[in-house]
């Protein structure tokens, strides 16, 4: 079972709140954390079953407002005299939807949230009604008669500092009743603000601003209790990390921490879209200390039109080949990102760019494009023609067409990201993309197509379970069931094979489809280890300190890595069979990180010998 997210944001709140020398003494403040896909009854048992509380506050974006609403109803139903606070990116400025659609809520939040919820914890102890709250600043509520007030806004916070730490204070437990990390990952945050405007994101409010950093000191003393737990992977929930000197600071800092205790062993972050002198520092510095990262080759699109009107065409993008090939000289993971749907963008377009890019990197997630709240898209939208509808597990807007693309468009579309996102961005195929352009001629949009197609055809029932039951949108919750799927259901393997001999092999030349062959089947024993499937003959062995399957005695009828390496680098190579016997190593564990991409990759096969 995936384990669960580190309730960061409950953090900061719970921690601003124990730290307060009134709120502190009479509150006793606590953390509801919830895996997704938990349902509403779960919930409302964890919540419910014991001291109803006085305020009932949650963490608010589009996948659980429909859920946090409902438990406030019930909420309303046990405690009526009792406050409803929402907060979060989501709602933040929404308050007449909010209130309209959930009239339980008595406030929601509009900025950062930490002193604005101690300053509400504060009026309840004053006695305040929640529909007189004029003096809170930074929140909306309504008065007695309904009528909806927004507060002056409340400033940022420039000295981050004074916010407690959420790890340093305690106020989230890094270890369960079992002495274990609880968490997939451990979230925290550097820095806050965002220097650029994208029309698509929103970032807290603090889009077009100035940096604003958490001391070395503090973060120095986060990562050690980190490495003292023996946290694998640290996740930075910063917008552009690895563009300033503190960046490099932190990472030193990491180092030094891994030093010490041996942890943590990665680090994730969405990283600089402008890779300056000290990105390039730092990335050498991860790799000579063994540190695992994906690096992100963030575009969102190619195309001049689409990327004007995302307000991105001011960004050093065209330097975007020359990183993805500095990266591969590297040996590092990269990995990159395209937004689907950007007024602007066509299918052809986009198809294009897809391909240049898969050139260069071949692992490229593909994201439909949602308008969220407060962005520059939503607040424009008849200006870019945007057709969209709600979700129907969540509160996103989906978009079904825009000014350059159609409805009937836009659903082939969500077919092909489908595919491109569970074959290249989760990996369920990594070696395939390349030998198929090179010796094939065949794009990995095209092989992706035909993919597409091929099981759009097909008659197989475990096929209609896969393509999930016709449902219209490639959101992330169909992609996480049907990787569940695809690595737990053992009728997939002969289905994806006759895919392969049906649809690819005779668009191979003859004299390639040996070679080929082989290296679809060393991509598929390469495959991350599921719930112990395929390593019933394997050793359990530490490598780097850590618990691998490791296969041995595997035979090929070439040196795989070798030749693929070759590949890849356009160099000459011996396509004649020459066997060879492989032994692979495949950490233990991946069926926790099905489901993220950055973290997966960790888990596939990797070549220990060649004999």
């Amino acid at each position: 079972m995936p384990k669960e997210s580190m309730p960061l944001a409950a953090g900061y709140l719970t921690a601003a709140a124990q730290a307060d020398p009134v709120v502190g003494p009479e509150f006793d403040v606590g953390i509801q954390n919830f895996r997704g896909g938990e349902s509403l009854g779960s919930m409302a048992r964890t919540i419910f079953s014991g001291v109803v509380p006085d305020v009932l506050a949650f963490s608010v974006l589009g996948w659980n407002l429909n859920q946090f609403g409902a438990l406030a109803e019930t909420y309303k139903s046990v405690r009526p005299d009792g406050w409803v606070v929402f907060g979060g990116t989501h709602v933040a400025h929404q308050a007449e939807r909010v209130f309209r659609r959930f009239p339980e809520v008595d406030v929601v939040a509009n900025g950062e949230g930490e002193f604005t919820f101690r300053d509400l914890l504060l009026a309840v102890l004053e006695e305040k009604s929640p529909h007189d709250l004029a003096q809170v600043p930074g929140i909306s509520y309504r008065d007695e008669e309904g009528t909806i007030h927004t507060t002056a806004e409340a400033p940022r916070i420039d000295d981050l500092d004074i916010i407690p730490s959420p790890f340093l204070t305690g106020a989230i437990p890094l270890l369960d009743h079992n002495g274990r990390f609880p968490y997939d990952v451990a979230l925290m945050e550097t820095n806050r603000g965002c220097p650029y405007k994208c029309s698509f994101c929103y970032w807290g409010g603090a889009v077009g601003q100035r940096m604003r950093d958490f001391s070395r000191e503090r973060l120095r003393a986060e990562l050690d209790l980190f490495g003292y737990h023996q946290i694998p992977t640290v996740v930075l929930c910063d917008s552009n990390f690895g563009m300033r000197q503190p960046d490099a600071e932190f990472v030193e800092d990491l180092v030094r921490t891994r030093e010490k205790y041996g942890f943590p062993r990665s680090l994730e972050t969405s990283w600089a879209k402008n890779k300056s002198k000290t990105f390039h520092n730092i990335i050498r510095r991860m790799k000579a200390e063994g540190f695992q990262s994906s690096f992100t080759v963030a575009l969102q699109t190619l195309d001049d039109t689409a990327l004007r009107d995302m307000g991105r065409s001011n960004m050093r993008l065209n330097q975007w080949k020359d990183l993805a090939a500095w990266l591969a000289a590297e040996g590092l993971d990269a990995y990159a990102e395209l937004i689907w749907g950007a007024p602007g963008e066509t299918v052809d377009s986009f198809l294009t760019g897809y391909d240049r890019l898969s050139e260069h990197v071949s692992r490229i997630a593909v994201y439909p494009l949602l308008l969220l709240p407060n962005t520059n898209y939503t607040e424009n939208r008849e200006e870019h023609g945007f057709v969209t509808v709600r979700g129907d597990n969540d509160d996103f807007e989906y978009v079904l067409a825009n000014r350059t693309v159609t409805v009937a468009e836009n659903t082939m579309m969500q077919r092909f990201m489908f595919w491109a996102r569970m074959m290249s961005e989760n990996m369920y195929f990594r070696h395939i993309w390349v030998p198929l352009r090179e010796l094939a001629g065949l794009t990995q949009s095209a092989a992706l197509l035909m993919l597409s197609d091929w099981f759009q055809d097909s008659a197989d029932p475990a096929v209609a379970e896969l393509l999930g039951h016709g449902r219209e949108f490639t959101d992330s919750g169909l992609v996480v069931e049907s990787l569940h799927k695809l690595y737990a259901d053992p009728r997939f393997a002969p289905i994806f094979q006759r895919w392969w001999d049906e649809a690819i092999l005779p668009k191979v030349p003859e004299r390639h489809r040996p070679l080929l062959n082989e290296i679809f089947r060393y991509d598929n024993t390469t495959r991350p280890i599921y719930a112990g499937a395929g390593a019933e003959d394997a050793e359990v062995r530490s490598i780097d300190g850590l618990p691998h399957y490791v296969r041995s005695g595997l035979r090929f009828q070439y040196a795989m890595p070798q030749v693929l390496d070759a590949i890849r680098a356009s160099r000459p190579f011996d396509d004649e069979p020459s066997p060879v016997e492989l032994t692979l190593a495949y950490r233990i564990g991946f069926d926790d990180y099905l489901d993220n991409h950055e973290l997966a990759t960790y888990y596939a096969g990797r070549c220990l010998d060649i004999r």
